[in-house]
């Protein structure tokens, strides 16, 4: 017959549990005889921190626990041992309104590991850490094998043969296996644990959820919605009939309760009929004195429709040059600007534009935004430099003639999203404009794209237009799903870069 199935609980620990507990602990460190909870100092912690002591049961039986206080961490430091972070066993160290969950016990007796019931104690010490809003986990780890190699090597370099998997510790594997690192080292952290030679290692996880102060009216939203313009080249007419296209689709998008709303790159091209008579770059150059009275206008429709507003982008004469620039025009009245960096040969060619040279991420109620107007998306490089700086999500406005020129702006756009884990949401007009040289025919598909892993779309596209076709696209971007792709992916492209080898620098 087959053995009954054991049932297995993780709950609150209670006073009541204690005779298991004592015994649990005792068989759990044979090693370090009397060391063990006495009743008196778990009832106290129970009353001071009741969600803090996690027990785990096999068929009601007590087989292990993890203990915890809150703590400000600030008042010990780096440097503290056992008795102090403890309140020399008396917790009254513990402070409901700390900044960090301090773990002083995890134990499962040695008849029950294998089972991983360590891993379920761990899990919910971390559920608990993110249910308090607290900004990590700190514990004391012993290294209970180094005993077997201090004689051969130092306590560092045991600890980083743990760690490259060399050398085995059951405390220390399994610490970096639930993703603890090894913030220091503490010298006569528990001056009884012989076979630690008085050495423990000072183990920290963070909370990537945490949130520092939160402002309970003005406050980085988790979930984003993205109003993408798919823009129509027509003629219309004047500079007025221009604006009332861009209010109706700004109304439109805010309606659906948006928090940006993403215009093409050039989408203010029909205004340039006006000066036909020109050549090319004289042309740009008498749109461009359109640009600041723009601005201003979709300013004033970001704060009345209450939406971030990416207004595309437009040609500007700065220092007698041109540039292509995109305005970030903010809800709250505020904005901001970023100059196109690499202008295609043949907006250099019919039109003389040059790059700009700032790259930098945008802060925004609804997280840090980047910007990159249509060619810039084709290089990989000031993308990651945006992610280096936290970048969420990326916008690109673009133009495209062709669909192979679009083509050319979605994967790589795509591409950015899945190495820089973020989401980019591309912009592109379509049409044509007969009486506009230079600006012939439009192809565009409007897309959010998201990084690829088992969180997001399996084909990494969130939401798309019909192409060639008028329209808007509205998608909900979940800005934690970026945290825990960053902490806990099945590859981390962050992370993972070979730093040691190779840098992305700005100059």
């Amino acid at each position: 017959m087959s053995e009954p199935v054991e049932i297995v609980e993780v709950r609150q620990l209670t006073a009541e549990d204690y005779l298991d507990l004592k015994e649990s602990m005792v068989s759990a460190y044979a090693d370090m005889e009397g060391s063990y909870w006495r009743e008196p100092t778990i009832r106290r912690l129970i009353s001071l921190f009741p969600e803090g002591q996690i027990a785990v049961t096999v068929n009601g039986r007590v087989v292990g626990c993890a203990l915890s206080i809150i703590v400000d961490y600030e008042k010990f430091g780096d440097t503290h041992t056992y008795e102090q972070i403890t309140g020399y066993y008396t917790f009254n160290t513990h402070n409901p309104k700390g900044d960090v969950l301090y773990g002083i016990e995890v134990f499962v007796r040695p008849d029950f590991r294998g089972k991983r019931l360590a891993r379920r104690l761990y899990d919910a010490r971390k559920v608990l850490c993110e249910q308090l809003n607290l900004q990590g986990i700190v514990a004391g780890g012993r290294i209970p094998n180094y005993e077997k190699y201090s004689d051969k090597m130092s306590v560092r370099e045991y600890i980083e043969k743990v760690q490259d998997r060399e050398i085995y510790d059951p405390t220390l594997t399994f610490q970096f296996a639930n993703d603890f690192t090894v913030k220091k080292i503490l010298r006569n952290y528990l001056p009884n644990d012989e076979a630690s030679k008085g050495f423990a290692t000072l183990l920290q996880w963070f909370n990537i959820y945490y949130e520092k102060d939160q402002d309970t009216i003005r406050y980085n939203k988790s979930t984003v919605r993205i109003g993408l313009v798919q823009w129509q080249m027509r003629d219309y007419g004047n500079i007025d009939g221009f604006l009332q296209q861009v209010e109706f689709f700004i109304d439109a998008v805010s309606d659906y309760g948006s928090d940006f709303v993403v215009f093409p790159e050039l989408f203010n091209s029909p205004l340039m009929s006006e000066f036909n008579q020109m050549d090319p770059a004289g042309a740009i150059r008498g749109l461009a004195k359109h640009t600041e009275y723009l601005r201003e206008e979709i300013q004033k429709y970001a704060v009345a429709y209450n939406v971030n507003v990416i207004a595309g982008s437009m040609p500007i004469v700065r220092d007698e040059s041109l540039h292509n620039i995109s305005y970030l025009c903010r809800r709250d009245g505020t904005y901001e600007e970023y100059i196109k960096i690499h202008p295609t040969p043949g907006e250099v060619l019919a039109w003389g534009m040059k790059g700009g040279d700032t790259i930098k991420v945008f802060d925004t109620d609804c997280g840090k935004i980047g910007i990159q107007i249509c060619y810039d998306v084709e290089f990989p490089e000031p993308s990651r430099i945006l992610a280096e700086q936290g970048m969420q999500i990326l916008f690109v406005p673009f133009m495209t003639d062709t669909q192979h020129a679009y083509n050319r702006v979605r994967f790589c756009a795509q591409a950015r999203a899945v190495e820089n884990e973020c989401y980019v949401a591309i912009a592109g007009s379509i049409g044509n404009l007969p009486k506009v040289n230079n600006m012939d025919l439009q192809y565009a598909q409007s897309c959010v794209f998201t990084p690829s892993d088992f969180n997001f779309p399996v084909t990494g596209v969130k939401a798309e237009s019909t192409p060639n076709t008028e329209m808007v696209v509205i998608a909900d971007v979940d800005l934690v799903l970026l945290k825990e792709l960053h902490a806990f992916g099945s590859v981390q492209t962050l992370k993972d870069i070979r730093s040691d080898l190779y840098q992305v620098v700005k100059k």
